[in-house]
């Protein structure tokens, strides 16, 4: 009888915290507010007066950070809104407020001597972006502090973790130059998998104690949601170029592979926000068929960030 119980109370539980999960209906991702206005209260203005239920945005403005009052009135300007603050976990930014110059001072994407030991070399696809062994305890102290300012200090309502897939990255081995899945990490003893799962609850946990209810939305790495204690922990999960990588298709096989993670999380009753960054009516068109067809909630966008972009509720 006492199993029975606890079985019920256990399904209770989670029925109960699938009910709790806000699902937009639509989505704003700004990463460079200064291109929507020539100001700070403008662009404030406008994201409070737009359309969108949840709006990602970058934790600055201008090189300043969002102060608590934009950021509430932001959120009050619709019913139900929640504002993200973004936040790369997986790489080192040269523009953020924790990089010293020293780091790399001839900028030639190589950390110099003295840079600290999370450091890798620079991301050859995005300037100024880093590389980092994101298991290393300074990185992840100096990434805690930020958010601790996010969540305590600025009051956004949760964290959009980005360069969840750096996994990958050290799943790459250089001797065979082959990808190793669940390859080992000699510095820690688990996969790089399993690190990436780990610091992400370190961070949910972290900002947690400042708002049990902080949404925490990763973005892509869906590979880590087979595991059910990852699935559990996250809010949703952000996912770009599944069906075009530009204006180009994605390949039926990559995108076939990526679906296989995807769609048992989207029976979870948790969203998935897909963003698309196609210019052409085309891929728009594809976009808006498998999000409707998925339940996804879509966005497409530029590619920069710098606007609000479209996103509109996708009746199924």
């Amino acid at each position: 009888m006492f199993k029975i119980f606890a079985i019920l109370i256990t399904l209770c539980c989670a029925s109960l915290s699938l009910a709790q999960t806000p699902f937009p209906q639509t989505l704003g991702y700004i990463l460079q507010p200064e291109g929507l206005a020539a100001t700070r209260d403008q662009v404030v203005k406008l994201l409070a007066r737009s359309d969108r239920d949840w709006i990602i945005l970058d934790t600055q403005f201008d090189g300043d950070p969002w102060p608590p009052e934009a950021i509430k009135t932001v959120r009050d300007g619709k019913p139900g809104r929640k504002v993200l603050a973004y936040i790369s976990i997986g790489e080192a930014e040269d523009y953020r407020e924790y990089w010293e110059k020293k780091w790399d001072a001839n900028k030639d994407g190589t950390p110099d001597d003295g840079a600290p030991g999370f450091l890798c070399a620079v991301n050859p696809d995005w300037e100024g972006n880093y590389k980092v062994r994101y298991w290393h305890r300074d990185w992840q102290a100096m990434i805690l502090k930020r958010v601790a300012t996010i969540m305590q200090t600025q009051k956004f309502d949760g964290l959009y973790l980005d360069i969840i897939d750096a996994f990958s990255f050290f799943e790459h081995d250089p001797k065979t130059d082959k990808w190793f899945d669940h390859r080992r990490n000699e510095q820690t003893g688990n996969t790089y998998r399993e690190d990436m799962i780990r610091w992400v609850q370190i961070i949910a946990r972290n900002a947690r104690r400042f708002n049990p209810d902080a949404l925490i939305i990763p973005q892509n790495g869906e590979q880590l949601l087979e595991d059910k204690a990852y699935t559990a922990l996250v809010s949703g999960i952000g996912i770009e170029d599944l069906f075009s990588d530009g204006n180009q298709k994605q390949s039926d096989d990559d995108t076939a592979y990526r679906l296989s993670f995807i769609k048992p999380f989207i029976a979870t009753g948790k969203p998935v926000l897909l963003v698309n960054y196609a210019t052409h009516p085309r891929y728009h068109r594809l976009a808006k068929s498998k999000a409707r067809e998925l339940g996804m909630r879509l966005l497409i966008t530029d590619r920069q960030l710098k606007t609000l972009g479209i996103s509109r509720t996708l009746q199924n």
